[in-house]
């Protein structure tokens, strides 16, 4: 096996693995597993799952790589793309119907600029004349410069009218009849349903013998200087565009092998808020949800820790078998947690420490290389003292933390963030506590707030929902207690297709999540001076 600081654990954020001198190293640790061959379901359309669970990691690898008669391409919603789209509606005064129209045009211009000219060279003339024509206007359009990213399509959106025209024109070059109308600046929508229906045109004569797939990633992340209203406005027109797209559309088109398809790469949360009709059956029938929850006595065949060995075995000169190169590397045993067993194994702490996530796992391995250094680093096996000590635990406490303001950056800005890290602070340094010590600290984070800051936070509004709030961020578990066991039960593994927002127990007993206590500094009851 080799030396721990000869090891390439690769990197936190997938999207690193798009670029060329990092995807051959991920093509090796990548896991093929149920979710991969779902994905690839013409009727899937949403890629659901917390931060972490690897929904960027499966587009990048079907974007890097051709795979089952996929060609794959993923874009990302930057903040210069939501900051056109609240132009766009100031400007030309649009509504959410219009952001749905804009939504189809960039999907279908991308999907038509990402078939390659030798999948058109055995079509007849005829089948071709439409779809060459658009992309000769797109060249032309963009001088023969075209970057396929959302923020140049765009422009190309913006300037309907001048694209329309272009359309036209190369309609007529190729022989096309086409409509003898003027287009005008002020009649954007009329010029955009004239473009959608172009593109519709051309890409529904094709018979394509590979299945082309858009991801669009990037849609988690709220800008700070985008206002929500107007965030979750472009997002609404973005998911409605894609269905409307997948099912009436693509769906439709007649005598292909191939398929059209867009995927939106979507949180649970925010996917239960864009508004979407029937959305349970849509995220059963048309939806993967990243699900990688397992169980103590079911942790050895989980996709979890397959994710984990591989990690670390793709590396190898010599293939281990399964399971071998984490028993190598982590090889240490604890005292039982349970009856039945007669020892905990190394990655039982580390699931305690996880929110169940693939990101959670290799970053502790990640933090752990880091801590064995000098001399350590020669070692082919992890000490689990490094695991236990202070330097390790307040890395990995910071680094959920990290990813909880991330999420929670969807909804509120940095300032409500600060607010909210207070009301630990009256908790005197319990990470464990009943409804009434909730209650008791609830009212003094109150009071703070009220004396303190003039804009209180939505989430302050009151007790039941500041706690739904700690909750849905996974921050708290509540326990319930049995006569012989206790369940914890935490709100990413109560959340299922059929219960995307999983309630709290009133009257409970709580619990702060393990990975936080060191960056809560909670853990240890403070003394009353």
């Amino acid at each position: 096996m080799k030396q721990i600081k000869e090891l390439k654990l690769g990197f936190n954020d997938a999207e690193n693995y798009k670029k060329r001198d990092n995807k051959s190293l991920f093509n090796e640790i990548f896991v093929k597993n149920q979710f991969l061959d779902e994905l690839l379901d013409p009727n899937r359309y949403f890629l659901i799952g917390e931060k972490g669970t690897g929904k960027t990691a499966y587009s990048v690898f079907l974007s890097n790589n051709y795979y089952k008669n996929n060609i794959c391409d993923l874009r990302y919603i930057r903040e210069t793309e939501y900051q056109k789209f609240v132009t766009l509606k100031k400007e030309k005064h649009l509504g959410l119907s219009d952001y749905t129209n804009i939504w189809q045009v960039i999907i279908l211009l991308l999907l038509a600029k990402s078939i390659k000219k030798s999948e058109l060279d055995h079509f007849s003339f005829n089948k071709t004349v439409k779809i060459n024509a658009l992309i000769e206007a797109i060249d032309e359009y963009y001088l023969h410069a075209f970057s396929p990213e959302i923020i140049s399509v765009l422009k190309f959106v913006e300037d309907s009218k001048l694209a329309a025209e272009l359309i036209t024109k190369h309609l007529k070059i190729g022989g096309e009849e086409t409509l003898t109308t003027s287009f005008s600046e002020s009649r954007f929508q009329i010029n955009l349903m004239y473009i959608q229906k172009q593109f519709e045109h051309a890409l529904g004569d094709l018979k394509i013998k590979d299945n082309h797939t858009l991801f669009i990633d990037g849609i988690d992340i709220r800008p700070g200087t985008i206002d929500y209203s107007e965030y979750i406005d472009c997002i609404k027109g973005l998911a409605n565009a894609a269905w409307s797209l997948n099912s009436d559309f693509f769906g439709n088109i007649k005598d292909s092998k191939g398929r059209f398809k867009v995927v939106l790469l979507l949180r649970p949360d925010i996917f239960n808020s864009i508004g979407l009709q029937n959305l349970t059956n849509k995220i059963r029938d048309n939806s993967v949800f990243l699900d990688w929850r397992t169980t103590y006595p079911d942790y050895r065949t989980s996709y979890l820790f397959e994710v984990a060995d591989k990690l670390l075995a793709a590396q190898q000169a010599t293939k281990p078998l399964s399971g071998e190169a984490w028993d190598t590397y982590f090889p240490w045993k604890s005292n039982s947690s349970a009856p039945e067993r007669e020892f905990d194994p190394s990655f039982f702490k580390f699931l305690k420490l996880s929110y169940s996530r693939p990101r959670d796992i290799i970053t502790m391995v990640q933090i752990l290389q880091d801590e064995h250094v000098g001399k350590e680093s020669t070692y082919i096996e992890f000490k689990q003292k490094k695991f236990d000590n202070y330097s390790f635990q307040n890395k990995y406490s910071e680094y959920l933390m990290g990813g909880i303001k991330d999420q929670l950056s969807f909804y509120y800005n940095e300032a409500d963030y600060n607010i909210f890290l207070k009301f630990f602070n009256f908790l005197n340094g319990a990470n464990q506590f009943d409804y009434e010590e909730f209650l008791t600290a609830y009212k003094k984070f109150v009071d703070f707030v009220l004396d303190e800051h003039d804009d209180i936070p939505k989430f302050v509004e009151s007790e039941k929902d500041f706690l739904q709030f700690l909750y849905d961020s996974n921050i708290i578990c509540f326990i319930e207690k049995y006569e012989y066991e206790n369940f914890f039960r935490w709100c990413y593994r109560e959340r299922s297709p059929s219960n995307l927002s999983p309630k709290v127990s009133p009257n409970a007993v709580y619990r702060v999540h393990y990975g936080l206590n060191k960056a809560l500094n909670l853990g240890k009851q403070k003394k009353k001076l």
